[in-house]
């Protein structure tokens, strides 16, 4: 079967997306595009999906007849929305982060989710395929013992002007609050944040760097640094400390290089290439599902734990050095 797949929001990632599933995976194919700014959408239909329809609104294209499954990749104050309406329609919905701008607005999904009674969304934390934190979560499982801390850093080359501080969790550390729960399988109940004195290269709105501290049910310590104008590079960094050994996030494969009296190896500078097979595998997994009529993979709660454990975050970014507290509903059953 081939998934009739319609995209809503043609900028870098959505178009990264439609340019995978139509030229790179199987099984599914592009016929519907829809974004604020129509002509983005229609360069993306003359570029890469000549046989897909235009839609004025994202609630249009999830109406269609000839849309099976809905990918939201519009900015992300929209996503709520789309994604609502992809579950009132039963049809299958790739979200990219977040599921929404806030916990209140995950939850509304997850009620839509579990009223409608089966599994319709996964939401695109990556990290979770990606081939170096797969191995990592193996090694911690079977080799290095109950973990008891983990020190982490997410470090980008450069943020736009309009980057704020609060965005330093919603938008960056987002991805660390996913994979650290599947990584160690267990939930937070406490966030704290701490500032170092800001670099130069920061401005008014952002203090940068900022040191996030997580607390697990289990006992253990999470230290992440977030450094977003670090200059270097693009730079991903994850060691979790076991009672019997230490296993660390491999590094992405580069040759290393003795040149001009240096050994070296190169660092990379950009997001999509660092983790660019495991949107791959992450998108492949939700075409399978949704050819069934489903979805796999990340899921609405885990959507809505992230934005539960980032608004306390952010609370911890307005209160320094206190412990904020971490508190969840009962999961439901459609998520055990």
């Amino acid at each position: 079967m081939t998934v009739k797949i319609g995209v809503i929001g043609t900028g870098a990632i959505g178009r990264d997306h439609a340019r995978r599933i139509n030229q790179v995976l199987a099984g599914g194919r592009i016929t519907a595009l829809s974004d604020v700014n129509r002509a983005s959408a229609e360069a993306v239909r003359d570029s890469i999906a000549p046989d897909a329809e235009v839609f004025a609104t994202g609630e249009e294209l999830i109406a269609s007849a000839h849309v099976d499954a809905v990918l939201v990749t519009s900015w992300g104050a929209t996503h709520e929305q789309y994604v609502l309406a992809a579950i009132a329609g039963g049809k299958p919905c790739f979200c990219e982060k977040p599921l929404a701008t806030t916990a209140e607005g995950a939850k509304r999904i997850v009620d839509a989710e579990v009223a409608f009674g089966r599994r319709l969304v996964q939401v695109g934390f990556m990290r979770r395929y990606d081939a170096g934190y797969v191995a990592l979560k193996q090694a911690v499982e079977t080799r290095t013992g109950a973990p008891v801390m983990v020190h982490a850093a997410h470090r980008n080359p450069s943020v736009p002007e309009a980057y704020t501080t609060p965005m330093a969790i919603h938008d960056t550390l987002i991805h660390e609050i996913d994979v650290f729960r599947w990584l160690l399988d267990d939930d937070y109940v406490s966030a704290r944040v701490t500032f170092p004195r800001s670099c130069a290269r920061t401005h008014a709105k952002l203090r940068d760097p900022q040191i996030v501290t997580l607390t697990t049910a289990k006992g253990v310590v999470i230290n992440t640094e977030i450094f977003v104008n670090c200059h270097y590079g693009y730079d991903i960094q994850c060691e979790v400390v076991g009672e019997d050994g230490v296993a660390r996030l491999p590094e992405p494969m580069a040759v290393r290089m003795r040149l001009n009296a240096q050994l070296q190896n190169p660092i990379l500078t950009d997001w999509k290439d660092r983790f660019v097979a495991s949107y791959d595998v992450e998108l492949q997994d939700f075409l399978k599902a949704a050819a069934a009529g489903t979805a796999t993979g990340p899921t609405s709660w885990d959507g809505y734990m992230a934005a539960v454990a980032a608004d306390a975050c952010v609370a911890a970014q307005e209160n320094e050095g206190e412990a904020i507290a971490i508190t969840y509903p009962a999961r439901p059953a459609l998520y055990v």
